[in-house]
C-alpha cells in the first residue's frame, strides 16, 4: 500500500463527501510581515495596531489586532488543496464566502469540505468539483466558510461519468447576512492615518474607479505566497504539470494583488466582509503586469457605528485598461481580464 498522497482525481469524489483537512495553521505576526513584502497593501487596520484599536478591533494596548482578511482565506483555502484541487486543471470559482471572525495572530485555523456538486466535461477527461469549506478557530468559532468549484483531472477517462449535480449559490451575500465585527466602530474614524477622505456617501452606485497602479508578477513571488499558504498545488511549482510547461500563478496571488492596487481609490474600504462571487477568467503568468480597477454595484447600510457596506466589482487585467471594460458586445470577458470579483467591504459613513 502506497504510503504518499496522490491526490484525488474527479472520479474519487462523491456528493456528500467530507474531507477534515490535514495540518492545523496558526497564524503569526510573521505572515503579516511577510504579506506586507509582497503585495503593495496599506490598509490601515491591519498595518496599524493603534488605528485598528481606534476602531475598536483590537485591545487598548493595540494587542492582538486583526491581519490582512485574505491571509486567512489563503491559509484556510491551502488546507484544502491536498484533499480537493492538487489534480486540479484550474479552480473557477467562489461564491458566499463569508468572514465571520477577525483573524489575529495566535489564531489556529483548521478546514474541512464537503462535495456540493459534480459535472464531467464534455471532452471525458476532467471534470467540475464543487465543494462548501469551514474554517474553524481554536476556539471551535467559524473564522469563515465558502463555496468554490474546481476542474480536476480524471484518472481513467474510460469511467462513466457520475450524475451531473450543480448547487444552486447565492449571487450575492445579502447585506443583512454579512458578519459585522462585534466592536467595529467607525465614528471617530481618521482619515488622516487611513490616507484618503472619502466616506460612504462620496460612492455612487454604477461609478469606476481606475486604480492606476500595476505591478509585475514575478516568478519567485508567486511561488514564495503560494508555499507561504501550504498550497500545494502541482501547476504552480512543476513545470511538467502542465502541457505549456510554465508556471500557472496562484489564482488567490491575483486577488490580493488587485485588492491592494484597489488602495488608491478605496483606501477607505478597511476590512472585506463577504466575497459575492469570483471567476478567475483567464490564466496568469509570470512578468505579466497586474492592474486593478472596482467598480460600485450597490450600497447598504450595516448595524454598527460609523459603518456603510459598498458592494464593489474588484476587476484585475493583464495591463492596464483605461476604457474599463469587463466584457464585449459578445458577452465574453475582455482580451486581458484576469479577476472579476464581487465583494462586500466595510467603509466609514
Amino acid at each position: 500500500m502506497s504510503k504518499t498522497n496522490p491526490g484525488h482525481f474527479f472520479e474519487d469524489f462523491a456528493i456528500g463527501q467530507v474531507f477534515e483537512h490535514a495540518t492545523p495553521r496558526t497564524i503569526t505576526d510573521g505572515d503579516r510581515a511577510v504579506y506586507g513584502a509582497i503585495y503593495p497593501t496599506r490598509f490601515a487596520v491591519p498595518s496599524s495596531a493603534q488605528f485598528a484599536a481606534s476602531v475598536g478591533l483590537a485591545a487598548s494596548d493595540g494587542s492582538g489586532h486583526p491581519v490582512e482578511e485574505l491571509i486567512g482565506f489563503h491559509v484556510a483555502f491551502g488546507k484544502t488543496v491536498p484533499d480537493v484541487s492538487l489534480n486540479a486543471v484550474a479552480n473557477l470559482g467562489y461564491a458566499e464566502l463569508r468572514f465571520r471572525q477577525p483573524v489575529v495572530p495566535g489564531d489556529t485555523l483548521r478546514t474541512s469540505s464537503e462535495v456540493i456538486g459534480l459535472k464531467q466535461n464534455s471532452n471525458g477527461k476532467s471534470g467540475v468539483v464543487y465543494v462548501r469549506s469551514t474554517a474553524v478557530n481554536q476556539r471551535g468559532e467559524i473564522a469563515l466558510d465558502w463555496a468554490r468549484w474546481v476542474m480536476v483531472h480524471k484518472r481513467d477517462q474510460t469511467l462513466e461519468a457520475p450524475e451531473t449535480v450543480v448547487p444552486e449559490l447565492a449571487s450575492v451575500v445579502a447585506p443583512a447576512d454579512l458578519v459585522i465585527p462585534s466592536r467595529l466602530d467607525f465614528s471617530d474614524y481618521d482619515f488622516a492615518a487611513a490616507g484618503e477622505s472619502h466616506r460612504f456617501d462620496d460612492y455612487a452606485v454604477g461609478e469606476k474607479i481606475d486604480h492606476v497602479d500595476g505591478v509585475t508578477l514575478s516568478e519567485s513571488e508567486h511561488m514564495m505566497a503560494t508555499r507561504l499558504w501550504q498550497n500545494t498545488a502541482k501547476v504552480h511549482f512543476n513545470t511538467e504539470a502542465r502541457p505549456d510547461g510554465r508556471r500557472l500563478v496562484y489564482g488567490g496571488h491575483v486577488i490580493s494583488m488587485a485588492r491592494a492596487l484597489s488602495f488608491n481609490g478605496l483606501a477607505n474600504a478597511q476590512l472585506v466582509a463577504a466575497i459575492n462571487g469570483g471567476s478567475h477568467t483567464a490564466p496568469a503568468f509570470a512578468d505579466d503586469t497586474v492592474y486593478a480597477w472596482s467598480e460600485v454595484l450597490d450600497k447598504a447600510e450595516v448595524d454598527a457605528p460609523g459603518v456603510g457596506a459598498l458592494r464593489l466589482r474588484l476587476v484585475a487585467t493583464k495591463g492596464r485598461d483605461e476604457s474599463m471594460t469587463l466584457k464585449g458586445d459578445d458577452g465574453k470577458y475582455a482580451s486581458g481580464v484576469l479577476l472579476d470579483l464581487d465583494l462586500w467591504a466595510l467603509v466609514p459613513r
